[in-house]
Order: C-alpha cells, then sequence, then structure tokens
C-alpha cells in the first residue's frame, strides 16, 4: 500500500512585536497560502487593541482563521484553540492552499502539533487553596511555585495568568511530575502534515525598542476605552483582562496607576513575555531561525525561499 502524501504546513513563531503577522501575510500572498493566528489572546472577540491583531485591511489580503472564535469571559483553552486550529488546516487543505500557522503562544502551537495528554481531575479543595494564594500574596508568588514545580511551564505561562498557572500547578502536584513532562505522554499528535518551522529572531536591543512603541502605542489608539467597554460587558474578573496591556489599563481605571506608570509596566511586561517565547522557542529543535524581523526584506526573501523548497519535497 502506497502511503498517502503528507500536505505542506509552515509554521511561524517568534516574540511579541517581532512581524510575524506581516511575514505571515506576505508568505500567504506568494505561496497561495491562508493565516491560522496562535495567539491566546487575539481569539477573544473585541480584544483588538491590546492584542495588535492584523488591521481589517490586512485581514482583507488574505484569509485568516482563529481570529475572534470565543468572548472573553469564554476561556479558550490549548484543546479548544488545537481542535478549532485543526479544523481549519483540514479546511484550507481541502482547498488546496498552504496553511501558515503564525503566533507567539508556545503552549497553543505545542497543542496543536504535539496533542495533548489526558489530564488528571480538577482537586477543588488545592485550585481553591492556590487561587486563595494568588489572592493574599499575589499572581507572582502563585509563579514562582510553578517555577520551582516546572520551569519550562513558568517559561510558557504569564506571571499574571492566575487560572494557567493553577492548572498547571495541579496537574504538576497530581501527577507527581512537572506538567511539561506530561506532555510527552499519551499525546495525539498532529499527522498527515510535514511542518517547516520558521522562527524570527530580530536583534534584542531593537526588539525591544519596538515593544517600547508598540506598548504606548495602544493606549494613543484608545486602549483604556476598549478595556472600560470590555469590562462593562463581562465584568472586571474576566480572565482574558489579566493579558498585557489590558491589565496595566484595567489598574488605570481602578485608579491604581497612573497613565505613564501602565505604559511603563506594559512595556516591561512585554519584554519579560518576549524574553520567555524566545526560551520556549529555541528549544524547538527543527527551527529555522530568520535573523531580523518579519517586515524586513532579506527575511521575506529567505523565508520564501525556505519555503519554496518545502513545497517542491515530495
Amino acid at each position: 500500500m502506497v502511503a498517502a502524501a503528507l500536505s505542506p504546513l509552515v509554521v511561524l513563531a517568534g516574540p511579541t512585536a517581532s512581524g510575524k503577522s506581516s511575514l505571515a501575510i506576505q508568505l500567504a500572498l506568494a505561496c497561495n497560502g491562508e493565516v491560522v493566528s496562535c495567539d491566546s489572546v487575539s481569539v477573544y472577540r473585541g480584544m483588538e487593541i491590546g492584542a495588535a491583531k492584523p488591521t481589517p485591511a490586512e485581514r482583507a489580503l488574505v484569509p485568516h482563521h482563529l481570529l475572534d472564535v470565543a468572548d472573553p469571559d469564554q476561556p479558550c483553552t490549548a484543546g479548544e484553540y488545537s481542535r478549532l486550529a485543526r479544523e481549519a488546516l483540514a479546511s484550507i487543505r481541502a482547498r488546496g492552499r498552504l496553511p501558515i500557522v503564525a503566533g507567539g503562544t508556545g503552549l497553543y502551537l505545542r497543542a496543536l502539533l504535539e496533542g495533548l495528554f489526558p489530564a488528571p481531575p480538577v482537586d477543588p479543595a488545592l485550585r481553591e487553596r492556590l487561587r486563595r494564594i494568588a489572592a493574599e500574596q499575589g499572581a507572582s508568588w502563585l509563579h514562582r511555585i510553578l517555577q520551582r514545580l516546572d520551569p519550562a511551564a513558568a517559561d510558557a505561562i504569564h506571571a499574571n495568568d492566575v487560572p494557567k498557572a493553577v492548572r498547571a500547578i495541579e496537574v504538576s502536584l497530581a501527577a507527581r511530575q512537572p506538567l511539561t513532562r506530561q506532555w510527552q505522554q499519551g499525546r495525539d499528535a498532529l499527522v498527515g502534515y510535514r511542518t517547516l518551522h520558521l522562527g524570527l529572531n530580530p536583534p534584542r536591543a531593537l526588539l525591544y525598542q519596538r515593544i517600547n512603541q508598540r506598548a504606548a502605542a495602544m493606549f494613543d489608539q484608545g486602549l483604556l476605552e476598549e478595556t472600560a467597554g470590555l469590562i462593562d460587558r463581562y465584568g472586571a474578573e474576566c480572565r482574558a483582562l489579566t493579558s498585557l496591556s489590558y491589565a496595566q489599563a484595567a489598574a488605570v481605571l481602578r485608579g491604581e496607576l497612573t497613565r505613564e506608570q501602565a505604559i511603563a509596566h506594559a512595556q516591561q511586561g512585554h519584554r519579560n513575555y518576549a524574553k520567555r517565547q524566545l526560551t520556549w522557542f529555541r528549544r524547538e529543535p527543527a527551527m529555522h531561525w530568520l535573523e531580523g524581523f518579519g517586515t524586513d526584506p532579506h527575511v521575506l526573501q529567505a523565508a520564501l525561499g525556505l519555503v519554496a523548497g518545502h513545497l517542491q519535497q515530495p
């Protein structure tokens, strides 16, 4: 029996503000492709400015998937993302087009490509105790617990993301081994595709400069008003509003930070996040690193060459 041919798939990863969306669009235009977002904030409706989603004009250039698929008060887990993304890949393949997965959420990407393990059941008592620790000691305290239990998971989970940190700690304690080690067991890996992994690696100083500019621009573009509207609709305790930039904007609305302080905190948070993203993606052995931003002409040319070679493989 002749094995079925594998379909080409391109994955474009990298730190925040590195130009992933721009490069993905250019690759899609050149290679008859469609973009599948891999971002844990862009999945939520109404979260436009703080998520730095592609603009309507950019989305009109090529089809985009996995944007605006959930309300902010309906958490989109890695498992749910994987299910929706695999459906998108299948539909793109059925149309004879090239799927390009682009984003910086490492946990989502791992769930999509490698699958998930059968998680242990929730322990309500432990969950409540961990939530109380976060409420009394702060989210960073909980994140330090996770850092001791599972440094790799801590790298992937933002220090302010209490629900994800709680679940990672729960699973690690219940199974008596780190969450990331359990990812290697009993997973339903993506099949039927041969994957080209591309990673953006801009100069660190220039990346941080761009991150600072983007974070400040979000406030100029109306992030405070967007956040206020989300709070009015979904409540101040909405989990999605713990995301970077939204958390700082909410603090301004509560009178806890000035606008200038919030911008500085958001800038620092995004820089720290970029560092964690690079740490996460550098563990990927098959990554082809592109030195520069996704908007750099030489990066586009290098990426096009790699994709062209990938498409020519049998």
